[in-house]
């Protein structure tokens, strides 16, 4: 009999850790999970597909003035029920974690409810329970951040803004970051009178540039007030209201605040620093490309990493990991270089490989391809929403390096397009596929002209 209760112990059910413990059994481990919270995590539960659902609720605000070009009458002007909304999100949450349960029994992993500890190398406390396991697995994910200011204690995390109990009329975002630039664009397409405050001169840090840019302008022009170089000093309870007082002096009174702040590794009470696993600077933990930590036997995937905080990473690092494992060879190392990602602010982002400021960098001689236009939808709309497309070009081989959109479905777009840069494609692959027509789409095959080198 094995001396172990177990093969894999996994802390955290959310996406990276249920994609750990189901693959690992499927690959014949006798796999137990720990989760202290709600099945899905992050993800499922207070991130990217409640985020998803109200985005897609604030792309109505739009549907209906554009309905107008297209001979649609409304009978009276649309209202929005915030808890309407809010209600069917939370069935929705609730059909999913039923899923994820159903997953883990399906597969033959044990779920235990509870915050599980570390106790050493190959044991766990979890639930009045201590087990054994021969490898144990960490995979639970980050935690929101907020900065100390007077009256911070004020301001909702993205863990409370989703089932606020009344809708803001008047809302504040700090942060300039994915998840504020989200909620400044979903909050205002709900009908918030929306202000975004980031301390930098301007948003989404480490994206291109000119993406950068496009999207400020785009923001601004569909209502949202932007406020770069400045913080909130101090944040005072007036009321049901409440009044920020920001660094430039600038006082605003609204309904709720969001620190969209950043998120930091929810390592708290597992018991890692007495086992002296070693820590990057920022506090995630290091791991080898085994995700093997200081200390061999136990594990580490995800966010609380220090790489890309994104679902499908921490899903393709469960994979990898299983199957390193668990798994008949070892798996080549997971290419973190071109991971496509999108930003569901109103227009959408959607972006794979290199900037062009990254390209120059790493490739000196680069060719840069962009166009921006008002798509052919707006032409009846009325709208002056309009749409940016970039290929960035390595000079020397032809091979596109980057790809780039902000416009509407621009995730879905790039999704695509992440195939071919990750194949390693040519500008002249590019150049010899044929558009489908009329999409906005086909701008990224038919862009003939360096717009610069």
């Amino acid at each position: 009999m094995s001396e172990f209760d177990y093969d894999l112990f996994v802390i955290g059910a959310g996406s990276g850790g249920v994609r750990a413990a189901r693959t690992a059994a499927a690959m014949g481990a006798r796999v137990a999970i720990a989760e202290d919270r709600y099945l899905g995590g992050t993800c499922v539960n207070v991130g990217c597909v409640p985020k998803k659902l109200y985005s897609y609720a604030a792309h109505f605000h739009d549907a209906f003035e554009d309905a107008g070009g297209f001979g649609w009458q409304l009978p009276a002007p649309p209202s929005f029920d915030w808890a309407t909304l809010r209600d069917n999100k939370s069935s929705e949450i609730k059909r999913l974690n039923e899923i994820y349960a159903r997953l883990l029994d399906g597969a033959g992993v044990r779920l235990i409810n509870g915050r599980a500890r570390v106790l050493d190398a190959h044991r766990v406390e979890v639930a009045g329970e201590t087990i054994r396991a021969m490898k144990i697995l960490v995979a639970v994910g980050g935690w929101p951040w907020v900065p100390e200011f007077p009256g911070s204690e004020h301001a909702l995390t993205s863990n409370e803004i989703f089932d606020l109990e009344h809708f803001p009329k008047r809302f504040l975002v700090l942060g300039g970051g994915y998840i504020a630039v989200e909620f400044a664009s979903i909050f205002n397409g709900l009908g918030s009178d929306t202000q975004l405050v980031y301390r930098g001169d301007l948003f989404l840090r480490g994206f291109d540039n000119e993406v950068r840019e496009f999207t400020r302008d785009e923001m601004t022009k569909k209502g949202v007030r932007l406020h770069f170089e400045t913080n909130i000093e101090s944040i005072e309870r007036v009321d049901d209201a409440f009044r920020v007082t920001l660094t430039g002096g600038e006082v605003v009174e609204v309904d709720a605040v969001l620190a969209a702040t950043g998120r930091r590794p929810n390592l708290a009470g597992l018991g890692l620093d007495a086992l002296g696993i070693d820590l990057k600077a920022d506090g995630s933990v290091k791991v080898n490309e085994r995700f093997e930590t200081s200390v061999p036997s136990i594990l580490a995937l995800g966010d609380i990493t220090g790489g890309p905080e994104l679902t499908p990473v921490a899903l393709a690092e469960a994979m990898q990991m299983a199957q390193a494992h668990f798994g008949e060879q070892a798996p080549a190392p997971l290419d973190y270089a071109r991971i496509a990602t999108a930003v569901f602010c109103h227009p959408n982002i959607g972006t794979v490989g290199l900037s062009e400021e990254a390209a120059r960098e790493r490739h000196g001689a680069i060719r840069v391809y962009r166009t921006d236009f008002r798509p052919m939808k707006h032409t009846l709309s009325g709208s002056e929403e309009r749409c940016l497309m970039k290929l960035i070009v390595d000079g020397a081989s032809d091979v596109v390096v980057g790809a780039h959109m902000v416009g509407e479905e621009a995730g879905e777009v790039i999704q695509g397009i992440a195939i071919a840069v990750r194949a390693g494609l040519t500008k002249a692959d590019f150049d010899a596929t044929v558009g489908i027509h009329p999409t906005g789409a086909e701008e990224f095959v038919t862009l003939r002209t360096p717009t610069r080198r």
